[in-house]
């Protein structure tokens, strides 16, 4: 998911300007000592800052990239199945499932008595009609066709040659009974399903209202999930309030705000005044956040990877070469130390520490084992690269790195120290051209096939642990979300990207864990010696919590099973943020 989103997502995809919230999540609790009395149902309301954006990009669950989109939907809508405390595969609607011997047939029996905010019962019709909707082509999701690919006829769906998965390869034989028939006996499917792109949605409530309008009603029914809309009101807040008719235990607060605010610092001080609940620490306040009483720092280890990406199809990195040299000329733990202060890890891994599948043994390009770089081999590099590409200084082309900071100001200061390494170590001037983070979401979805952006920065956070998630639905060939385009152009090593897009689909279906990770540990030294990616470094998220909220929990996902906010509330253990504004 894009981390700056996410799922990477993008970034998540993350998703996903550097955003150090929304952590709240699941894995071994955390408490700031005396829990004190629970406080009134007025009183149960729990505001989370968002920085750097004016608004959410999406609440459709067939078209969230984002981390901040997807958060806002995890409270809102469910699926069949998804992520536990401890990131593994568990029964959300779907209370059990098998797969047939051929590993093709995957059905699902769903909860009693599901029910839709509205009242209206959950069946297998609105799962598989979810699914399809997902993948029409007018809806044009960027998501839908990578985390649904393992559908048998996905492809055909998505460009039109078939009006319908219904009856094709998705099924409901009954109220209770979804079949799902896929194209191969792949190790991730159930992971995959638990990314957005499946969750359910009410089809009598999308017909009554239509695909963008329904979005709008969300607060009189259609929803899945634990919570239901309150208010979006753009530049200020998205809030949500308790479903009433969601399956398992219900929340504990009255109502949940994501607050907008201009940058990190802003959001930070609106938690020192008590105007909000929690919030990610800037750089700049570490220390001082680290010595507030009764446990309200709290720094978690995501798998996240902040990058910078290089277009295969734009000039000049469509050499290798050069490539390699920009990768080599930056020197990460110089920006992990005076920089990040210590908040993050650097790295030169695609697939992030923690994750199944991360290789110890692998290298930078050129065989460069430390993270601080290799400055003699950068401009070896690079002089080799440019003789092959018939470019000296002065024809050399103009580079503009796109970005979003968000208002982060070590994020600028991360894209300005990387900018000064490659003008100091190759001479080459780099252009900083840092846009509104929805926008640059946009700029990179479109750029796959194309030279339209020559570099830029963003993240990527696990949308499920499994290593498929960082590779072949990143770089793979035909990938909707390889904006890099990694296997295309006419790079000296573009046969061996190729054959690496061939080894993923073998990974993929593997049924040998061991050879598996092996075939995946190979593809990613690959790529890191074609510098798919260059990575900066694996985010540990920093953020302050109120003493009076209890039950928050933390994991390397920052993703919510819905059941847990039955566990969160507001106590009379300190200060709380005030939420009279919203």
């Amino acid at each position: 998911m894009q981390a700056s989103r996410k799922r990477v997502a993008l970034l998540l995809p993350l998703l996903l300007g550097l955003i150090a919230m929304l952590v709240v999540a699941c894995g071994g609790s955390q408490s700031n000592g005396n829990t004190g009395s629970k406080l009134p149902d007025d009183k149960q309301v729990y505001v989370i800052p968002l920085s750097g954006l004016s608004d959410v990009a999406t609440l459709d669950p067939g078209l969230s990239t984002d981390a901040p989109s997807i958060n806002a939907l995890n409270l809102m809508f469910t699926g069949l199945v998804q992520l536990d405390d401890n990131l593994k595969v568990y029964g959300e609607l779907a209370k059990s499932w098998e797969n047939s011997s051929d590993g093709l047939t995957w059905t699902f029996h769903l909860r009693e008595g599901l029910k839709f905010s509205d009242g209206n019962p959950i069946t297998s019709e609105d799962v598989i009609y979810s699914i399809d909707r997902a993948l029409k082509p007018e809806l044009k999701s960027t998501v839908a066709p990578s985390y649904l690919s393992l559908i048998k006829d996905s492809d055909k769906r998505f460009s039109g040659k078939v009006k319908t998965l219904i009856n094709d390869s998705l099924y409901a034989p009954d109220p209770t009974t979804v079949k799902i028939i896929t194209t191969s006996k792949a190790q991730y499917f159930l992971q995959s399903l638990t990314y957005t792109t499946s969750y359910v949605v009410e089809k009598s409530f999308v017909e009554k209202y239509g695909d963008v309008e329904f979005l709008k009603h969300l607060n009189e029914g259609g929803c899945s999930g634990p919570f239901i809309l309150d208010k979006h009101i753009s530049g200020k807040q998205v809030s949500f309030v308790p479903n009433s008719n969601y399956w398992g235990n219900k929340p504990q607060l009255k109502k949940l705000v994501y607050a907008f605010y201009k940058d990190p610092q802003t959001a930070y001080k609106a938690y020192q005044t008590n105007q909000v609940d929690q919030a990610g620490v800037p750089t700049a306040n570490l220390d001082s956040a680290r010595a507030l009483p009764n446990k309200q720092y709290r720094q978690v280890p995501q798998l996240t990877i902040d990058y910078f990406a290089l277009n295969y199809l734009a000039k000049p990195f469509d050499n290798i070469k050069i490539r390699q040299a920009f990768a080599l000329a930056v020197d990460k733990d110089i920006i992990e130390q005076r920089i990040q202060k210590g908040a993050r890890l650097a790295t030169n891994h695609i697939i992030p520490k923690g994750m199944p599948g991360y290789n110890e043994n692998l290298t930078a390009p050129a065989g460069v084992t430390s993270t601080k770089g290799d400055k003699a081999k950068a401009k070896e590099l690079f002089a080799a690269g440019m003789k092959e590409a018939g470019y000296t200084l002065s024809n050399f082309p103009a580079i503009t790195v796109t970005v979003a900071s968000g208002g982060s100001q070590s994020a600028k200061n991360l894209f300005q120290f990387a900018q000064s390494e490659w003008k100091e170590t190759l001479g080459v001037n780099v252009s900083i051209n840092d846009e509104d983070f929805n926008k640059r979401l946009d700029d990179v979805s479109g750029t796959v096939g194309n030279g339209k952006l020559q570099m830029w920065f963003a993240a990527w956070g696990a949308d499920y642990p499994d290593p498929e998630d960082w590779t072949t639905l990143l770089f793979g060939a035909g990938s909707p979300n390889n904006s890099t385009n990694y296997g295309m152009g006419n790079s000296e090593t573009v046969a061996t990207q190729k054959d690496m897009q061939k080894l993923m689909l073998q990974a993929d279906v593997n049924q040998n864990a061991t050879e598996r990770i092996a075939q995946y540990n190979k593809i990613e030294q690959q790529m890191i010696n074609d510098v798919a990616w260059i990575p900066i470094d694996q985010r540990a998220t920093s953020y302050v919590l109120k003493p009076c909220v209890q039950g928050v929990v933390d994991n390397a996902q920052s993703l919510i099973p819905p059941g847990d906010w039955a566990n969160v509330y507001k106590s009379s253990n300190g200060a709380c943020g005030n939420s009279s504004g919203f």
